[in-house]
């Protein structure tokens, strides 16, 4: 068998640029004559950006440090040992960039029993062991701190989770089979499965305390200090921890079968990972830990050689390294500032824009619409939010009535945009209507103002094509809800020049939107690839296949929500309006559909009705019914689902030959963060290339081996 530090040095060897966390030990006295104490403090020597991890060489120095206090404690020198972080940081984990380089099952193997190896010494201590949660812990840093015997945290604490399954991966460090036997397993099912599968929501200090994963929490500005007289108590008996007793019954059972209702409704059995967690969780009901750590190390090693774990740490790196460094955004330093904000229009897109305009930019916002009574509904909308703000403690009174005075509305466009440096129109989706109003626009407005677009898919070159200076407008597509969804397209027109660009993507980086450069094409990506998308569907069931068929077919890509529940969300009419745009361009692939047409003008609102005898449940509406023509053309779900995937499979594979976007990694970041499609799926394009869609339909993949999959 080989030693934990022989496999934490084979291990290293295969990871050689990792960012290697220190593990220093310092000792001290504790007061009330608690005794000499050790402290582990985890950092890695840089700041707070470049948070604290667990790669091989950074377990070997924390293993060498337990082998420290281990002989100190054995030997009778000391009553304790504390681990915490660097400031702002207690550790977020597997460091994923070595995981992304494992190539085969047991060097994946190698990492889970490399880190149950190190941490589970840490609950064999001679003495109590203490973590100290300082900082943001995720993955890994939240599994370091449950071996310990007692856990503090900081109120301060902006950010706790177990994201494993998120990832495509399952809490692999003693997360799955010790969190169920400290707190329960419907709390412990809640935070592996739930938090993790809702967009990976995020705990905070006090949570964290209440939930019980800590025994005490104290404030951010004295932390470590008051920790350490806390467990000065503990130590000298002057305080008893007290947890209550774990529900081995029923209660155990129930939380699983929950759990697995969630995964269904989010997945749909398409991810495997939290349904291996869920596992895991069930079999640690007898409180065997061993047994659990064993299970934890196969699903991890399984999981980490499968394609969705791979998807999914290619979709986090394009989210937090692409979709902070745009390809093809022109030199920064060509930005012009902008400090007062114009939009045209005063409807709810154009109120959402200005709200959050105002609250990122805080600057001067102006609104104007076409009378007094839309203008004062767009501005008493932004005074209503910021009083939400106001009451949920988001924001203080000073700052509120600071926002309310930068927002304006006015009806006369001169007096409102003659010293604005950005104006966003947000008016009907009509081109002579959009081009009348940048006509006026440019009339009053500053010569170095920039002109946006809020367009959906019309063409950001004909818009400009009467002003006298086209150079300065630029497509600026946001997603809605705006204040919820990341992503915003940001469209060069044939004549938009480099400043205009750069200052767009200097407002986008203000407002904290991923940003994405794309072409001037028609419905440029998100609503390109999805009218494909949801027109395939259309013409399955317009040529007649049951809706309930077709809607199925697509459950396995466990998307956030079906397609028809997704036209609802859209508008049926908005689908209709761009569906029309794209039919314009491309006849041959996109096809009208007469039913969708008959909906829309029957003013219905989708397909389906919620009913509380039915739970809400999504069943179709008998007057859509009574409203659809079909054909007699009858698909099977499998035949429905790769009809559908080979639609998408080929439009993507034309925008990329048309360089709509720069590569198909982009294609993925808009997908992720403009229409929520699943990490599982690494966006779409790592999917299609793990199905064998991409070969079939173009005769090549989209990324090369190795990339969003397996290495070769």
């Amino acid at each position: 068998m080989s030693t934990t530090a022989e496999l934490l040095k084979g291990a290293a060897e295969l990871f050689p640029d990792e960012v290697v966390t220190s593990a220093h030990v310092r000792h001290f006295e504790l007061p009330a004559g608690a005794g000499r104490f050790a402290l582990i403090t985890l950092d890695n020597g840089f700041d707070h950006t470049k948070p604290t991890t667990f790669g091989p060489q950074s377990l070997a120095n924390l293993n060498a440090a337990i082998d420290q206090v281990e002989a100190e404690a054995a030997n009778g020198e000391i009553t304790g040992v504390g681990l915490t972080g660097k400031p702002f940081i207690f550790a977020v984990g597997a460091d994923l960039k070595g995981v992304e380089l494992l190539k085969k099952h047991d060097e994946a193997l190698a990492i889970g029993k490399g880190g149950h190896d190190v941490f589970k010494r840490l609950s064999a201590l001679a003495v109590p062991t203490f973590a100290y949660y300082n900082g943001a812990a995720m993955g890994g840093g939240v599994e370091v701190g449950l071996h310990c015997t007692y856990r503090t945290v900081s109120k301060a604490l902006p950010a706790f989770s177990l994201p494993e399954v998120f990832l495509g991966l399952v809490p692999g460090w003693g997360g799955c089979a010790i969190l169920p036997n400290l707190i329960g397993a419907e709390k412990a099912v809640s935070v592996i499965i739930e938090n993790s599968l809702n967009q990976n929501r995020q705990l905070k200090g006090k949570q964290v305390f209440e939930l019980g994963i800590a025994d005490a929490l104290f404030e951010g500005a004295d932390f470590l200090e008051q920790s350490l007289i806390w467990t000065a108590s503990v130590l000298n008996g002057s305080v008893t921890v007290e947890r209550p007793e774990v529900d081995r019954g029923e209660a155990w059972d129930q939380a699983v079968a929950k759990g697995r209702t969630v995964a269904d409704s989010k997945v749909h059995g398409a991810a495997p990972a939290a349904y291996r967690a869920l596992d895991i969780i069930e079999a640690a009901k007898d409180g065997d830990l061993q047994k659990g750590f064993d299970a934890e190390d196969q699903a991890l090693a399984d999981l980490i050689m499968g394609g969705e774990l791979r998807s999914g740490i290619y979709a986090f790196n394009l989210v937090q390294k692409r979709g902070k460094r745009p390809a093809g955004a022109p030199d920064k330093s060509l930005a012009r500032p902008v400090t007062k904000v114009g939009v045209v229009g005063a409807g709810l897109m154009a109120s959402q824009l200005a709200l959050l305009f105002l609250r990122r930019l805080e600057v001067p916002v102006v609104l104007t619409d076409i009378d007094q009574e839309r203008v004062d509904k767009g501005v008493g909308y932004v005074h209503a939010e910021i009083e939400k703000l106001l009451g949920k403690g988001r924001i203080n009174q000073d700052k509120a009535n600071r926002l309310k005075g930068l927002v304006s509305g006015v009806l006369d466009k001169a007096a409102g945009f003659a010293d604005a440096d950005f104006i966003i129109e947000a008016v009907f989706e009509e081109m002579s209507v959009k081009q009348k109003v940048f006509a006026e626009v440019e009339a009053v407005a500053p010569a170095h103002a920039i002109l946006a677009t809020n367009t959906s898919s019309l063409s950001v070159s004909e818009m400009a094509s009467k002003l006298q200076h086209p150079e300065r407008v630029v497509g600026f597509h946001f997603f809605n809800p705006v204040a919820i969804l990341p992503l915003l397209e940001i469209v060069r027109g044939e004549k938009t020049d480099d400043a205009s660009l750069a200052t767009a993507f200097g407002v986008a980086k203000k407002l904290k939107k991923t940003a994405v450069l794309t072409k001037d094409a028609p419905a440029f990506v998100v609503n390109r690839i999805l009218t494909r998308f949801m027109g395939e569907i259309q013409n399955v069931i317009d040529e007649g296949t049951p809706v309930e068929t077709a809607e199925k077919a697509i459950e396995p890509l466990g998307l956030p929500m079906s397609p028809l529940v997704l036209l609802e969300l859209v508008g049926p009419a908005i689908g209709l309006h761009v569906s029309e745009t794209l039919n314009r361009a491309f006849p041959e692939r996109f096809i009208v559909s007469p039913n969708l047409k008959a909906v829309v003008e029957a003013g219905k609102r989708g397909f389906y009705v919620y009913k509380p005898e039915n739970g809400f449940k999504p069943e179709l509406d008998p007057e859509v019914a009574a409203l659809l023509v079909q054909g007699d053309s009858v698909l099977t779900e499998e035949q429905v689902r790769d009809r559908v995937l080979d639609a998408v499979a080929q439009e993507i594979g034309l925008m990329l030959e048309e360089g709509v976007v720069a590569e198909a990694q982009d294609i993925d970041l808009c997908l992720i963060t403009g229409a929520g499609w699943p990490f599982h799926l690494g966006g779409i394009t790592p999917y299609l290339d793990r199905e064998g869609v991409s070969e079939r339909v173009n005769g090549k993949r989209f990324l090369a081996q190795g990339v969003a999959s397996v290495p070769a």
